[in-house]
């Protein structure tokens, strides 16, 4: 109900929650866990594998492509007062992340080195929960600890996502001319059978967001095109149709790698990272690459269309004409309508920029 200002709050609980996660757990790992230094060399972590490098492309595109799909992102740097302070609001999380991603990555390795396939069995079972496996083997104070944090955690994400859907709810579909509360109940309600599907759904947690991340990948680099001014001919239609394609690529990829249409069709809906051929690493090759093709074939067919009408109507070929910008600076009121959002502190921040107007995608 607070909107995305107390959002902002939130993450900032959030953060402190984070360093405090991370310092009791690997206080707790590196007192109470023991790692067997036999198991380390027979483990094979330490050495290099095609899978291991194939999985640093693979996870870097995934995550990459599937947060700037998601409108919090963007909200945030739409909010962002001016570019230094995106820029350094950037830089300080991306450093928090990576420290935190590594220290939380490597629990998979220790939980191995421990003893973990005698104690819980292959490692394929539970490598993606290894975390959790790992605290579990801690005291009980440690385990309920982290878990009421998880939980927060959980929580301070969601909220996030909520305000995006509200806000772009808000504007996109009924821009801004339907009460909020109404939309907010809306949400509410798109958000029970989320959880139905969460919690009755066979497919792992995992597989649901690989499926997202493939999705992002195939749409992301077309929406991008967007920022880049040299290419402003480039207009909704094509990013639909490259993000469709990128789709599409990775069908016929798999089609052709695996010789069967279903197999393809499969890969779409990727059940696991852990497989070693080039399926699933040319699945996230062909669908940013697919996307790109596409949006630009996509492009070319409106520009032959759109020479062949002009010809035969008589009338002047615009296809290459700069659009006019929607907004003036000497107003705040006339902001493009991609830019105002549902909630006021997010039009304020994101309306001027450096006492110039931003540059918005399309």
């Amino acid at each position: 109900m607070g909107g995305f200002r107390i959002s902002f709050i939130t993450d900032n609980v959030q953060g402190v929650l984070v360093l405090v996660l991370i310092v009791i757990c690997s206080i707790a790992i590196g007192t109470k866990l023991h790692i067997d230094p036999s198991l380390i060399e027979p483990s094979g972590l330490t050495r290099g594998s095609s899978l291991g490098w194939k999985l640093v492309y693979i996870l870097t595109v995934a995550v990459l492509f599937n947060f700037m799909f998601l409108s919090s992102f963007w909200m945030r740097a739409f909010a962002s007062r001016t570019d230094k302070d995106l820029f350094i609001g950037a830089t300080l999380a991306f450093g928090w992340l990576l420290v935190i991603l590594i220290i939380v990555g490597f629990t998979g390795i220790i939980a191995v080195w421990a003893g973990g396939v005698a104690q819980f069995g292959p490692i394929e079972e539970w490598s993606s929960s290894s975390f959790f496996y790992l605290i579990d083997t801690l005291p009980s104070w440690v385990v309920g600890f982290t878990l009421c944090l998880v939980v927060s955690l959980s929580t301070a994400v969601f909220d996030s996502l909520q305000s995006a859907m509200i806000s772009t709810a808000s504007n996109d579909l009924f821009r801004n001319k339907l009460p909020l509360i109404y939309i907010r109940a809306a949400i509410v309600l798109f958000c029970i059978p989320v959880i139905v599907v969460a919690v009755k759904a066979d497919a792992s947690i995992l597989q649901i967001f690989l499926i997202s991340d493939l999705v992002s990948a195939a749409a992301m680099p077309s929406l991008l095109l967007g920022l880049w001014d040299k290419v402003y001919f480039i207009n909704g239609i094509d990013t639909i149709i490259g993000g469709c394609g990128g789709i599409l690529t990775v069908f016929i990829f798999g089609t052709i790698y695996y010789g069967s249409a279903q197999a393809g069709g499969a890969l779409i809906a990727i059940s696991t990272l852990y497989v070693d051929d080039w399926g699933v690493f040319g699945a996230y090759v062909c669908a940013p690459v697919g996307g790109l093709i596409f949006t630009f074939l996509s492009f070319f067919v409106r520009l032959a269309l759109a020479f062949a009408m002009s010809k035969v109507a008589n009338k002047p070929f615009t296809i290459f004409d700069r659009p006019v910008k929607r907004y003036s600076e000497e107003s705040d009121q006339d902001v493009a309508p991609e830019l105002v959002s549902a909630d006021s502190e997010v039009v304020s921040a994101a309306g001027r920029h450096n006492g110039k107007p931003k540059t918005h995608l399309f």
